[in-house]
């Protein structure tokens, strides 16, 4: 049976680097560190602290935000990657004949770099996001639009996937930009490992058990790209175009789960959305307490207590995780192992429960839909607005639409002159990084409901 090797899979290797790699001093700050560095400083990421995570555009400073969100996730994504990565050392001496330098450490940088980047291509409003742009994309008015596509390019707008638009900001230059096409030049593994769905859309699996093939990583502009990282770190065919995943991409999908699970249900307790008594029962089977070794500590506040709980729970979650991928690590190598890893954690009915509390609790909460219910309107009238555009810039209304989308997504001398494919792209990739304050503050202003001040 063909199998994975960590040889080929650990790659500090550049992504279609155009220029000589630095030489660096991998005991003082590895490749893996330098993309995580990358990634803290662009401008993607930093757009993640007005971007939705379960409450829209939240008054609370607690409540968390994509940004946040994603720092805790590649926090825990690096805990769970050097837990992991000891034991693999161990178990692979290879790994050293083949990478010298690699250490733990290494292991826990790269998926928390991918972690980092986890949610980077989310749109405004969260998953709700996702949904307006795709119930545009199958509307009337975007017909004309897409009448040129093929299907599976058709594919990628109906229905529009975060993780695809993700990996098109790392490793996509548009032309406006520079006269490069690699992206954030991250290297090859952490590409692979932030990919959770190394598949394109025409690919997705409807009904399917298997956690890889629920979703698409990857639009067709961007096809090759991944095909040539999965080349390149000898990751093993799952059908057309599709691939089975870099085993440290089910760490980063762990990490997630884990920190979304507990931590969005922290933020609904401190809001006051679920009762501390409810709370309390529903993370007790979690906390797995030593037996004799009661906290010395006693709180006076609940949210303290909460976050003592939150964290014991991470904690233990993380240790659970990592010895469920270590019992599986052949199985994962060989593509035989598709499961998330928190579906196999022994205390996964108290996580479902806690899971459907927030569904109920959380994610329903009236304002919560009322504000994702606006952002169908919000993204699908941004994007009728700028395709109108792009499609007949000679329009008077049109011109000046034309003139508020940045240069970078029009081409040099600002030029419509690719694809239909690429144009729609272009525009939705405008779109879909807007923050959520921004992205109402532009509709609001073109359909005349604000006026900006010239002062």
């Amino acid at each position: 049976m063909p199998q994975m090797t960590w040889e080929r899979l650990i790659s500090k290797k550049r992504f279609d680097a155009q220029t000589p790699q630095y030489a660096t001093d991998e005991a003082v700050r590895g490749e893996f560190q330098r993309d995580y560095d990358r990634l803290v400083f662009s401008t993607p990421f930093r757009r993640l602290q007005n971007k939705t995570q379960v409450l829209p555009m939240p008054e609370s400073d607690f409540v968390h935000n994509r940004l946040t969100h994603s720092l805790e996730t590649s926090c825990v994504g690096r805990s769970l990657g050097r837990l992991v990565g000891k034991t693999i050392l161990e178990r692979h001496p290879a790994i050293l004949q083949a990478h010298p330098s690699m250490l733990e450490s290494d292991f826990g940088d790269m998926v928390a770099a991918a972690c980092l980047a986890h949610d980077i291509g989310n749109p405004p409003f969260g998953h709700s996001g996702e949904d307006a742009i795709s119930a545009y994309f199958r509307s009337p008015q975007a017909v004309s639009f897409l009448q040129d596509l093929t299907p599976a390019q058709a594919e990628d707008l109906r229905n529009f996937e975060g993780n695809a638009a993700g990996f098109r900001i790392l490793t996509h230059t548009h032309p406006g930009q520079s006269s490069g096409s690699c992206g954030m030049r991250l290297t090859y593994s952490t590409l692979a490992t932030f990919t959770k769905y190394p598949r394109p859309a025409d690919q997705v699996v409807i009904g399917t058990k298997n956690a890889s093939e629920k979703k698409y990583g990857f639009f067709q502009a961007e096809q090759t790209h991944f095909t040539k990282i999965a080349q390149e770190l000898g990751m093993l065919p799952a059908g057309q175009n599709a691939f089975h995943r870099h085993p440290m991409a089910f760490l980063v999908e762990a990490a997630d789960d884990i920190c979304y699970r507990i931590i969005d249900f922290e933020d609904g307790c401190r809001l006051g959305l679920i009762p501390f008594e409810q709370a309390q029962a529903l993370l007790q089977p979690l906390l797995k307490e030593t037996a004799g070794k009661p906290s010395s500590i006693t709180f006076h506040d609940e949210r303290e207590q909460l976050g003592l709980w939150r964290a014991r729970i991470i904690s233990n979650l993380i240790y659970e995780c990592a010895g469920i991928f270590l019992e599986h690590e052949e199985a994962i190598l060989n593509g035989t192992f598709d499961q998330s890893l928190i579906n196999l954690v022994a205390q996964k009915p108290a996580l479902d429960e806690i899971k459907k509390v927030s569904i109920d609790r959380i994610y329903r909460h009236r304002p919560v839909l009322e504000i994702e219910a606006a952002g169908f309107e919000v993204l699908g009238g941004l994007l009728d607005a700028f395709l109108q555009a792009v499609f007949d810039p000679t329009a008077g209304r049109h011109r000046k639409y034309l003139d508020l989308v940045p240069d970078q997504f029009l081409g040099p001398q600002r030029q419509l002159s690719s694809s239909n494919y690429e144009k729609i792209l272009n525009i939705t990739d405008f779109i879909s990084g807007l923050t959520d304050s921004s992205a109402i503050s532009l509709f609001r202003k073109i359909r005349g409901i604000d006026l900006p001040r010239m002062y």
